[in-house]
């Protein structure tokens, strides 16, 4: 089966056939027809798989914009946290404030917990505004 595979399937038709998998239904089907002469209709083959190999891969203006959209709208999503971070800063100082004027002895142990709580809520934030930037710049 190997052997007849080899002979029947070379690899001009596989390459062929992977790029019509990978290439939308819509570029596929209802790509606009290119203009035949006399010349090149007598030199290129009519297999629809070959016709696919011979034109490259493209991308529309429209499908450009739909991901540079998305990107935008998910990098927007991933800097809500940023929010979500100075919320929580606030909070804990806040507690610092309240804790330390129920009990003013405790003063150092609760700000120790407090510049901890700080650096785990800005670490959060730092995060999100990572995943922002790798959204935006890095796909």
């Amino acid at each position: 089966m190997y052997a007849c595979a080899k002979f029947v399937s070379t690899p001009a038709v596989v390459r062929a056939g992977s790029r019509a998998l990978y290439r939308p239904l819509s570029a596929s089907v209802l790509s606009r027809p290119e203009a035949k002469t006399e010349s090149t209709v007598a030199l290129m083959p009519q297999s629809p798989l070959t016709q696919v190999s011979l034109r490259g891969f493209q991308t529309s203006a429209i499908s450009r914009d739909i991901d540079t959209a998305a990107k935008f709208i998910g990098a927007g999503a991933a800097t809500v946290g940023v929010a979500g971070s100075g919320a929580g800063i606030g909070t804990v100082f806040g507690s610092l404030i309240i804790g330390y004027a129920r009990n003013p002895s405790l003063k150092q142990q609760l700000f120790s917990y407090a510049i901890l709580g700080f650096a785990l809520s800005e670490a959060m934030g730092l995060f999100c505004l990572m995943v922002a930037f790798l959204i935006l710049f890095a796909m």
